[in-house]
């Protein structure tokens, strides 16, 4: 049997591409060597799955062409996929920052596009590896463990590097540059960052405290939590800025945000002066980060006895905190790939290679990577729904 379409991953995007192209009435077959479909859906969000954003917007989006994402995210918008969420039952409610998650369990969101495959008439093949995709004549032979298949299109759906031990590959990119099209440079995004023992040893005993603050890598920061670990640091504010970070720049950290904590130490030090100034720090910051601060400035006595250039010292290392990262947790806990298929190659409308018609790349694959807060999972739904509609 010739196929309309084989769509290589279930995933987020393969899915939701095959459901669309299924309901105009192709024939369409998803392949994925993974037991189970969209398994990185079922894991994320703690289990409940951050499912799109209410403030998309294409600058939270990082690429060469970061408009390329725009034509995409417009024709389906994360008031589309809140429609289809509501159509199927499922409970959601926002978060911070515009982020929606399931009430219940992930494993809803995997149920409804699974059975929206079913319903559209599509063939889901699991467990199943894929080997060599060729061209043949107008169209494609896809080698697989079942033997091979014929279609008119193939989408590559085959996600980033990131998370190694769900089965995640270059896969994707190799057949890219395969068929001859440029793929921008990946690395690890959205990720803990790590730096070298002087820094470690400050920070270890810190492991577990979270404080909101602001971090900033070049031009571009993120006011949210900052989280001490053993190797260094993570939190919504450090891994968003991890996709900005690059190797010997340095990153800036300020631990409490929105306050001259300059001139709020000389005014405490006027009013309570016998206290010390972990006493006073634990106002903005968690009580152990306050005596750690305090113990790093080397103060022991009270307030009073602190001079004012030593109190702007103090204020300035905690308002402006740099630091230099050595790295990061690399793909292992990355939770997307930075980079990817150029998007120079592709056509915003429908995710087609331009010089390989019938070739489409959609979702993490592409050089298109959102902020975290469920960017990402938006971006693989507009890009699968675009590719849907063409083929």
């Amino acid at each position: 049997m010739a196929w309309d379409a084989i769509i290589l991953g279930a995933g987020a995007a393969g899915m939701m591409a095959a459901v669309e192209a299924g309901r105009r009435g192709r024939r369409v077959l998803v392949i994925d060597h993974a037991k189970a479909a969209g398994e990185k859906i079922r894991i994320s969000g703690g289990g409940r799955c951050n499912f799109t954003n209410l403030n998309i917007a294409p600058e939270r989006f990082l690429s060469q062409n970061p408009r390329f994402a725009l034509s995409a995210l417009k024709r389906f918008t994360q008031w589309d996929f809140i429609a289809r969420m509501d159509a199927a039952g499922i409970a959601w409610h926002e978060k911070t920052l515009g982020q929606l998650f399931c009430d219940g369990s992930a494993t809803q969101v995997v149920a409804m596009l699974v059975g929206d495959m079913q319903r559209a008439g599509v063939t889901l093949w699991l467990d199943c590896a894929v080997g060599e995709v060729r061209r043949d004549g107008a169209g494609f032979v896809v080698q697989t463990a079942r033997g091979p298949q014929v279609a008119r299109a193939v989408v590559v759906a085959t996600g980033g590097k990131s998370i190694p031990k769900m089965g995640a590959t270059g896969f994707g990119y190799q057949l890219a540059e395969r068929f001859g099209l440029p793929v921008v440079e990946t690395r690890p995004a959205l990720v803990p960052l790590t730096f070298a023992e002087q820094e470690l040893a400050w920070m270890r005993p810190l492991a577990g405290v979270a404080v909101d603050a602001r971090v900033t890598a070049g031009r571009t920061g993120f006011d949210e939590a900052v989280l001490f670990t053993h190797r260094g640091l993570s939190g919504p504010a450090i891994l968003q800025v991890s996709s900005y970070w690059r190797e010997g720049e340095p990153i800036h950290v300020n631990l409490v945000p929105g306050l001259d904590l300059g001139a709020e130490l000389r005014a405490a030090k006027a009013a309570q002066g016998r206290s010390a100034l972990r006493t006073v720090l634990a106002r903005w910051v968690p009580e152990r980060l306050a005596r750690h601060l305090e113990e790093a400035a080397g103060v022991s006595g009270p307030m009073a006895e602190l001079s004012g250039a030593a109190l702007d010292r103090i204020a300035a290392g905690i308002n402006g905190w740099r630091l230099l990262p050595v790295g990061s947790e690399g793909y292992r806990t990355a939770e997307v790939t930075l980079g990817g298929v150029d998007t120079r190659a592709l056509d915003g409308r429908t995710m087609e290679a331009k010089g390989v018609p019938g070739l489409y790349f959609i979702g993490e694959v592409v050089d298109v990577t959102g902020w975290l807060g469920g960017y990402n999972f938006q971006w693989a739904w507009s890009s699968g729904w675009a590719a849907g509609q063409a083929l």
